[in-house]
């Protein structure tokens, strides 16, 4: 399999080389990704992967830079009101979408509604906090709030406030042929093979992109992707796995680039979500899920998979983030795991099936947790899945517990909110503790960091013993890339931003 994605690779790169000298005069970046995107409408779409495209593709009306801070989109400037329950934004002027429709007050009017009402947008919870958007100027907005929430604008950083051109996103089949306000416009894809973006020559701030062309190709296979970038296939490529590090740093034509990130990987537990809940262990008793997590020694698995370079994790704020709360990662330990399975009435081999995304690395890290959680009498089966089928399957309840995670949010609120709140929009295993959803909503509405902080430990201390999530690891963002290409600098949130980005001769 790996030697035919190579060759794939090969012939795919002789094509492009191949395609006369008005193709070899364009500037192409080709970019590997550790998978497919799944459906390319920033309001429906859920994979850290299709970020990446999105972040070309598809201006927000706020950014973040290096530092996680805030910084102007397609909105210039903004203000709230004392009682923190409007935001007013002023928009960019001289801005068109790529299919020529202009952009104002009423395409944002037009696009939080949409995010807000569309049957299965990810994007409801993330906005739950919005009553009504108010267009009070050609270039102005207010989002009128139902009640404070300071986890706002760090949403309208992400596909919450992409800008989608209205026509285009009327349309039902808008995920075939999106249309948005960025510097390279969707051209083609081949699923399970590459997405082509072309760039866009009415973008407001040209002069900042460099390329013709972007290519995405999804190569889960992270060894694959690394002889494709030594080969000179890819330019640039995420998920360099740890054991390859020395590989890339060593390589005189290669450049490595990592940076702490805000993302997690963790095991979702199924509690009360679709049929498959019936005959599921973890949905009867939080002392079997409890029981499963403390048979996994983290730190083992950070050396053993990821050469002691992750984090292990016990929660969803990364050590980076200042409301990560200092509570030590528990220890493995079999025993308590089987006296909580005694304890729950419930007698080994407890048979379960743990979803994995197909790809080397998760893998491993599956049969390293099949093999732990088997000493504490679980019977795991590994069932290995393409990554946008299982988080369909996750969504769907089709599962007992998977191995998933989730890129990370530069406010604590985007990492656990739509995944613990009762009724958020990533919450795949139906967990509910009306106690956590009041301090998440009020962590939500405050301002104060020190609060907010004094909440979140409250949350996180109390996953501690519903344990709807079994938090493994913190991932660092590791990069490789050809020497020819400069400007890039990674960012914690893990995303490619182009602007800047060259290639030398």
């Amino acid at each position: 399999m790996k030697a035919r994605h190579t060759l794939l690779s090969i012939l795919g790169g002789m094509l492009l080389l191949g395609t006369g000298a008005a193709a070899q005069a364009e500037s192409i970046i080709r970019i590997g990704l550790g998978a497919d995107p799944d459906m390319l409408d920033p309001h429906l779409a859920r994979t850290y992967y299709g970020r990446f495209v999105f972040a070309a593709m598809c201006d927000r009306l706020v950014d973040v830079d290096k530092n996680l801070k805030v910084v102007p989109g397609l909105a210039t400037d903004w203000s709230w009101s004392a009682d923190g329950k409007t935001l007013t934004m002023n928009l960019r002027h001289g801005v068109t979408f790529q299919d020529g429709e202009k952009f104002d007050a009423q395409s944002v009017k037009f696009n939080i509604n949409r995010a807000m009402t569309l049957p299965g947008s990810l994007r409801k919870s993330e906005l739950s906090s919005v009553a009504r958007i108010e267009v009070t100027g050609p270039y102005q907005v207010m989002f009128h709030l139902k009640n404070p929430d300071a986890a706002l604008l760090s949403q309208l950083t992400d596909r919450a406030g992409a800008m989608l051109a209205p026509q285009a996103a009327a349309k039902p089949d808008f995920a075939m042929h999106p249309v948005c306000s960025g510097p390279y416009a969707f051209e083609s894809r081949v699923q399970q093979d590459r997405i082509v973006l072309k760039r866009f020559n009415n973008y407001w701030n040209k002069a900042a992109y460099h390329f013709d062309k972007v290519i995405f190709l999804p190569i889960p296979d992270a060894s694959v992707r690394l002889a494709n970038l030594r080969a000179g296939d890819l330019d640039l490529t995420e998920g360099i796995r740890p054991s390859d590090v020395k590989t890339v740093a060593s390589n005189p034509a290669l450049r490595l680039e990592k940076v702490t990130g805000l993302g997690y990987q963790g095991i979702t537990f199924n509690i009360a979500n679709g049929k498959t809940n019936t005959a599921n262990p973890f949905a009867k008793d939080a002392r079997v899920r409890e029981a499963f997590s403390l048979a996994i020694d983290r730190e083992a698995l950070n050396q053993v998979v990821f050469e002691g370079l992750f984090t292990p994790a016990n929660q969803a704020f990364s050590p980076v983030s200042p409301y990560h709360v200092n509570l030590p990662v528990a220890a493995r330990n079999v025993e308590k795991a089987k006296a909580l399975l005694a304890a729950a009435g419930v007698k080994p081999p407890v048979n379960v099936t743990l979803l994995v995304t197909n790809n080397p690395t998760a893998q491993q890290v599956g049969q390293v947790i099949q093999a732990m959680a088997g000493e504490a009498g679980f019977n795991v089966t590994l069932q290995m899945s393409e990554f946008a089928t299982l988080l369909d399957r996750q969504q769907r309840g089709d599962f007992q517990i998977s191995l998933s995670g989730w890129s990370g949010r530069p406010d604590p609120d985007g990492n656990i909110f739509s995944f613990i709140y009762s009724k958020g929009g990533l919450n795949d295993g139906h967990y509910s503790n009306p106690l956590v959803d009041s301090w998440l909503i009020e962590a939500r509405q405050a301002n104060d960091v020190a609060k907010r902080q004094a909440l979140y430990a409250k949350v996180v201390t109390q996953l501690q013993t519903d344990m709807p999530l079994a938090y493994l690891y913190f991932e660092p963002r590791i990069f490789g890339m050809t020497k020819k290409l400069t400007g890039f600098t990674p960012s914690p949130d893990g995303l490619v931003r182009l602007a800047g980005v060259k290639m030398a001769p």
